[in-house]
């Protein structure tokens, strides 16, 4: 499709109805989704979708449109809507369009290779994924959930003042879910995948990883309530990041909905604790450019414990009479500019998952939360969340815990960090990914019998 043939049509358009500064934000999205369950084919489904967002400055005002049709017979209706959505504009902050950065890093974030490999290879490993998890132990009662994704984006952003950036990417997934049985105990776990490069999914390594986590969860009971120290590990505590990450937002900040307001170069966390946001991260998702076309930029947020900068796309920066640090957020060519992490993640340490735990006499290892979006305040920091752990004696597992409670302040945790891992590991990526490795808080209120 010529795109570009579209673009001038609607630029020329858009000047002879009175528009000063124009953009045209192309998305196209391919996903693919499988999943198998007792052998068969459960779901098999293919998309296509994308579709085009213009934006313009049209008497001091910011107007927006979209269509899903690119084709030149829109032109004259995404004119007409952008004009009229201006009209209704009552926000006073100034917009603008983003001329360019000075230079963009070269990257490459498609693998051709994923691209090319055969349905039936997907399909064959996700019934051996299945297969191997039903017969690694007889406790194994059923595999709930056995499913492959693959998502593939093309992004193409053009404005009147120069600006033309492409950007294309693609990544896979593979996520399973396994229940074990012994007596009436019956317990459930999961893990999952990402990555780009499919020589990666090793059947056998995943299954053994969801299946050993289930059925060390047997026998799991309650622990009286107290204060203990606590080991959260490498996932749970990317999870509570990234649903703390919006303490970070520079527009949050500027509206007085996170408490880090006024705390540039003030400690935050323990001087153990540095957060970066790495949009050029080699196992992550990495772009360029954001989605108002600013070059991204690797950055520490949080250094040695010390606040050094919040998100920012150019609206925020300018409130803020910063710089943007290209964290806009275009999730999709419907949508309005966000702020978002590009690749968050807390800098691993130096010693292992076992080596923190050897410095635990007594205590617990957090191995996963839930309530995530109902039992925390982003503004407050304030979290209670269920979790399922294993209670640690003399360094090593002696049960596991399920039917308990953490609860606390994310900004005090930061504060009482005593050790930080080397296992990093990321969320599933939804408006940037979110990493962590494993780290030891000093005490967290555990509510149990």
């Amino acid at each position: 499709m010529d795109y570009r043939k579209i673009i001038k049509a609607l630029f020329d358009q858009g000047k002879i109805k009175g528009f000063e500064d124009m953009e045209v934000f192309i998305q196209k999205d391919k996903s693919l989704n499988l999943k198998v369950f007792k052998k068969e084919i459960d779901h098999f489904s293919r998309s296509d979708a994308g579709g085009l967002s213009f934006r313009g400055i049209y008497k001091g005002k910011m107007g927006y449109s979209y269509t899903e049709k690119i084709d030149v017979d829109s032109v004259e209706l995404l004119i007409y809507e952008a004009i009229e959505n201006s009209k209704v504009i009552d926000s006073q902050d100034e917009e603008y369009i983003f001329e360019g950065s000075k230079e963009y890093k070269k990257i490459n974030n498609f693998n051709e290779d994923l691209a090319k490999i055969e349905i039936e290879d997907k399909i064959d490993f996700l019934k051996n994924l299945e297969n191997h998890a039903l017969g690694l132990d007889p406790r194994v009662d059923a595999v709930n959930y056995c499913s492959y994704g693959e998502e593939e984006s093309y992004t193409f952003l053009v404005n009147t003042k120069g600006l033309d950036l492409e950007n294309k990417s693609n990544m896979a997934y593979s996520y399973l879910s396994v229940v074990v049985k012994e007596n009436d105990d019956i317990k459930t776990a999961y893990k999952y995948i990402l990555a780009n490069d499919f020589s990666k999914f090793d059947y056998k390594k995943l299954s053994k990883e969801a299946i050993e986590e289930a059925l060390s969860l047997l026998g799991a009971k309650s622990i009286k309530s107290n204060e203990y120290p606590v080991v959260i590990r490498n996932n749970a505590f990317a999870n509570i990041l990234k649903a703390f990450s919006p303490i970070f937002n520079g527009e949050n900040v500027e509206k007085g909905l996170s408490l880090l307001k006024n705390k540039i170069n003030k400690e935050i966390a323990d001087q153990k604790i540095t957060i970066v946001d790495d949009p050029f991260y080699k196992e992550g998702i990495a772009s360029s450019f954001d989605g108002e076309g600013v070059a991204t930029k690797y950055k520490k947020i949080v250094e040695n414990g010390v606040l050094k900068t919040y998100l920012h796309n150019l609206k925020s920066a300018k409130n803020a009479k910063v710089v943007s640090t290209g964290n806009a957020y275009k999730g999709s060519y419907k949508g309005t500019v966000s702020i978002a992490p590009t690749n968050m993640y807390v800098e691993k340490g130096d010693k292992s998952l076992e080596e923190i735990l050897k410095t635990m006499d007594e205590g617990l290892m957090i191995i996963d939360v839930q309530g995530l979006h109902s039992g925390l305040n982003t503004v407050s920091g304030d979290f209670s969340l269920s979790a399922t752990a294993y209670f640690i004696e003399k360094g090593k597992i002696k049960q596991p815990v399920n039917g308990i409670t953490i609860s606390g302040n994310f900004f005090e945790l930061l504060k009482n960090i005593e050790e930080i891992g080397n296992d990093l590991f990321f969320t599933m990526p939804s408006a940037g990914a979110v990493g962590s490795p494993s780290i030891k808080v000093k005490k967290l209120s555990i509510a149990g019998e």
